[in-house]
């Protein structure tokens, strides 16, 4: 798999409980108490009162080294201790920070990483650290249905990682980002409980896979240990299902190689053909991979098999508009809004819909709810700058020249994707500034760029040769499938 992210890393300041809780992927109470029991190095702001910390990621990773074993145990024996109930209630990270604004986007697909020169995100996550651990030294939708693979596994797992392994099911299918968190914990404390669990393993790689969208996790790092994850999970078990899906997945998103990542679908609904996250999942990649008809086919297994999944139905909304039946996936996507309010997905994917069909006022309303329900706090801003713009009369011109300040703040912070800033610029007519941060997207493998030669946004740049260059490179990706 080679070296995924190790190269990217570098050293910030952390200003707060709630970022230093991120960085590990706890919550506040846990690291409050590793720096009283065990020394944590957070330091005090002079002045700043009991709250004022900080922290530098350098400090906390070497801390870190050689504690995981640790750690895991000592936090094994607290959740035993606070029982199941105050497990339940653990606070978790921010959602993710996808801007929903210029264009119809992917509900399964990872929004693009931080740009290289950020100062706040581009850390090493550490959570869950016994699992971390665990895969180094072995070996190295609402409701979609994969209990029945983890049940027939080859390997029985014990009682008590099988009922953790679905309650994090339970947990995993809702697609919040709190949710999501308490999967990973439920996860982690199933692979402790069973380390030859290969389901449980798939589920914290699905769980990788998407918090690197619902979360502050970037997808520089969740990817690579989705890969470990799901490559320990085929390992200790071929014949499951889920594992397979879930390094097709990764495999494709991450390393850019199609062929393997198709491979690995067919063969996750060879081993199930009722396995719904399977149908899911590949429909979504050929949708991304231009194949419209066939997304079009999986999906609608899929929603068969689960005819109540909120999230299948959305994604099917998404298709059914990049097919070109737009009337039809508006009509879906506004029954989903009234029947499953709180899906941020459906307000995404209708914001697009929207400024598809020039109403602006509804598709900035679309934009600003999506971002609420994620706790999105820099897609609000600039969803609310757009508006801004847009409403003081300067038309879509003010509203990209209102986005581009607030955009620019947000990628040196590490919450706005080099390809959604490139593309703003693009539109505004600054080249330069477009191909500077395109090629910062392609530098960290921003996903937004398996869609750039379909993305009308970039025409201005068609005749520009750095522009053909970092197209030909990315194609020259995808054709070869490398192992990045």
């Amino acid at each position: 798999m080679g070296n995924t992210s190790s190269s990217h890393i570098t050293n910030h300041r952390l200003d707060s409980w709630k970022e230093i809780a991120a960085f590990f992927g706890r919550d506040e109470r846990t690291v409050r108490r590793w720096e009283k029991e065990r020394g944590l190095p957070a330091r005090r702001v002079p002045g700043g009162g009991r709250g004022g910390v900080y922290a530098y990621t350098d400090e906390l990773r070497e801390w870190l080294k050689g504690r995981a074993g640790e750690l895991a145990a000592a936090e094994s024996e607290t959740i035993r201790a606070v029982g199941a109930e105050e497990f339940e209630s653990t606070p978790v990270s921010e959602s993710s920070k996808r801007p929903a604004i210029l264009a119809p986007v992917l509900e399964l697909r990872p929004p693009p990483a931080p740009p290289k020169t950020s100062a706040a995100r581009s850390v090493v996550w550490l959570a869950p650290l016994v699992v971390v651990g665990l895969i180094v030294a072995l070996s190295f939708s609402h409701r979609e249905t994969r209990y029945k693979n983890a049940l027939a596994a080859p390997h029985r797992p014990n009682a008590e990682a099988q009922e953790l392994y679905l309650k994090g099911e339970y947990h995993w299918a809702k697609r919040t980002p709190e949710d999501l968190n308490k999967a990973v914990d439920y996860f982690t404390q199933s692979i402790v409980r069973d380390p030859s669990y290969a389901q449980a393993y798939a589920g914290l790689a699905d769980c990788y896979n998407l918090l690197r969208e619902f979360s502050v996790m970037p997808p520089d790092e969740a990817y690579p240990r989705a890969l470990a994850a799901a490559q320990k999970a085929v390992e200790l078990d071929d014949t499951s299902a889920g594992a397979h899906n879930s390094l097709a997945f990764a495999t494709y998103y991450w390393n850019w190689d199609p062929v393997t990542a198709e491979h690995e679908y067919k063969r996750a609904l060879e081993l199930d053909p009722n396995f719904v996250q399977g149908h899911h999942w590949y429909a979504t990649f050929l949708l991304t991979s231009g194949r419209f008809p066939e997304a079009l086919d999986q999906i609608e297994q899929a929603r068969k098999l689960d005819p109540s999944s909120t999230t299948i139905q959305a994604d099917k909304g998404l298709i059914l508009f990049n097919a070109g039946r737009k009337s039809e996936a508006f009509k879906l996507l506004k029954q989903l809004e009234s029947t499953d309010p709180a899906l941020a997905t459906t307000h995404g994917y209708l914001a697009a819909i929207y400024f598809d069909r020039k109403d602006y006022e509804n598709s900035f309303a679309e934009s600003k709810q999506s971002a609420q329900l994620r706790h999105d706090e820099a897609a609000l801003a600039v969803a609310n700058a757009a508006e801004r713009g847009f409403t003081a009369g300067g038309g879509l011109e003010g509203m990209r020249n209102s986005m581009l300040p607030v955009q620019k703040e947000m990628f040196n912070r590490g919450l706005v994707s080099a390809y959604d800033l490139a593309t703003t610029c693009a539109l505004l007519g600054k080249k330069e500034e477009a191909l500077q941060y395109l090629q910062a997207a392609y530098e960290k493998r921003e996903t937004g760029l398996l869609y750039l030669n379909r993305n009308p946004d970039f025409n201005l740049l068609h005749d520009d040769l750095i522009y053909k260059e970092i197209t030909e490179r990315v194609a020259e990706r995808l054709s070869k499938n490398p192992q990045l």
